[in-house]
């Protein structure tokens, strides 16, 4: 009786991949905490005073826009290096990336 490869094939394409993004999304969160807070000067500066509701929909508008767009286009690099986009396609091509 055959037996299973216990690691399926790709597992450290994929593994790679994955610790990348998790990393680019660390920085990712640095840059949206330097964005805030460059947003949140220019306002003052600006402006004077600013008022609490304008500081909590500053730290969401321009934190969760940074985060959510570094997200889903580290997404889509993730999808590509790792190996889902020949697996969903059909395209046996196992470069190594």
């Amino acid at each position: 009786m055959p037996q299973h490869d216990p690691t399926p094939p790709g597992y450290e394409r994929r593994e790679r991949a994955w610790r990348r993004y998790k990393q680019m999304m660390a920085w990712m969160a640095v840059a949206a905490v330097v964005a805030i807070v460059t947003a949140l000067g220019y306002l003052k500066h600006d402006g004077g005073e600013v008022p609490p509701a304008m500081v909590a929909a500053t730290i969401a508008g321009v934190g969760l826009s940074v985060l959510l767009g570094t997200g889903l286009m580290g997404l889509v690099f993730v999808s590509h290096s790792s190996g889902h986009d020949d697996d969903a396609s059909g395209n046996d091509d196992d470069r190594s990336r």
